[in-house]
This record gives structure tokens, C-alpha cells and sequence, in this order.
């Protein structure tokens, strides 16, 4: 059976994250990608600038007895305020917060300000998922930029993948994989 966008993601990332790990989830939502980074890393950092996502993933940690994810209300463009260690891994997941105002969602400006400091600070072999979920007003435009940023890294530093469902309607999300190379 082919995997969903969203659990190849989890592989991907799954393959060089350890209990020694520092991993990032740059957009936090409610809280599935902390909590699965939390139960295979050593230490998370989660950024999302909507109470209501902290408050959510607070409780699905907690109900799940993760205490090693360090939930930041601020954007992920911010994230050298706050990691200063090596970065085995990162997830984003672009659009808005499921069940919230809409007309929050993610930016190209700073998503590709937290990529690119991520990308500094991530560790040879570390890798990096990117959910692109494009189908809301302003995701087009972040899909054309991030995709954009994404086909211009060196391919010597970075191998770079996208996976996307090529027949199903109303603009299915999509992801990309980036694992850095030297």
C-alpha cells in the first residue's frame, strides 16, 4: 500500500532520530509531530504562535507521559532565540492550525527564514520533512517559494525529494524531504 504523505514523513525522520537527538517541530499545531518527535529524541523544541496549539500539545504530551519537548510561543523563524545545539531533524507542517482561525497561517517569509536556519544548524545526515498543505488562501504562494528555495540548494550539501499524489482532488498536501549531505 503507498504511504500517506504524513507517515512517510515520520519514516523519513525516524531513520537518524535517537534518544541523543535535538529535533525540531517548527509548527507545532496540536501536537501529533511533538509527540511522535518526543517518544524518539532526546530533546524537542516545538514553535507555533498560537496559544491554542501550545495549550493542545501541552495536554497530548502530557496524557502521554512525554516530558523531554520544550513548547515555544513564538515563530519558528525565532529559533536560534532558542536552539543553540546541533539539529538532527526537523518537521513543518505549512497551512493553518485544523480547527482554528484560517486566516492564520503560515508564511513563506519566515517558513524559509526557520528552514534556512535549520538547515545551518542541522547535522550531516539530518533531515528535514516539509507538509505542504496549499489548498487555502496564501498557500500557493508559499508552495511556489518553499519549492522554489528547496530546487536551488546544492545538490553537493543536500538531496532533496517530493513526494506528491498525482489524482486526487482539491489540492492534496505534499511533502518534501531535504537530508543534508556534508
Amino acid at each position: 500500500m503507498i504511504k500517506r504523505p504524513i507517515t512517510l514523513s515520520h519514516d523519513f525522520l525516524a531513520e537518524v532520530i535517537d534518544k541523543k537527538s535535538i529535533v525540531v517541530d517548527a509548527t507545532m499545531g496540536n501536537g501529533h509531530d511533538t509527540a511522535f518527535l518526543a517518544k524518539k529524541a532526546g530533546k524537542v523544541y516545538a514553535f507555533d504562535i498560537q496559544k491554542q496549539a501550545l495549550d493542545k500539545t501541552s495536554q497530548l504530551l502530557e496524557s502521554q507521559g512525554l516530558t523531554n519537548a520544550e513548547l515555544i510561543l513564538d515563530g519558528h523563524e525565532t529559533l536560534d532565540h532558542y536552539v543553540d545545539e546541533p539539529i538532527t531533524a526537523a518537521i513543518f507542517n505549512l497551512g493553518y492550525l485544523p480547527s482554528a482561525d484560517k486566516s492564520l497561517i503560515t508564511k513563506p517569509s519566515t517558513t524559509l527564514e526557520a528552514l534556512t536556519k535549520i538547515l545551518e544548524r542541522l547535522v550531516v545526515g539530518g533531515r528535514v520533512s516539509l507538509m505542504v498543505y496549499h489548498g487555502h488562501a496564501g498557500g500557493a504562494i508559499e508552495k511556489e517559494k518553499v519549492l522554489a528555495f528547496v530546487e536551488n540548494l546544492s545538490q553537493e550539501d543536500f538531496a532533496t525529494m517530493l513526494y506528491q499524489p498525482l489524482n486526487q482532488v482539491n489540492t492534496p498536501p505534499f511533502l518534501i524531504m531535504i537530508e543534508k549531505l556534508r
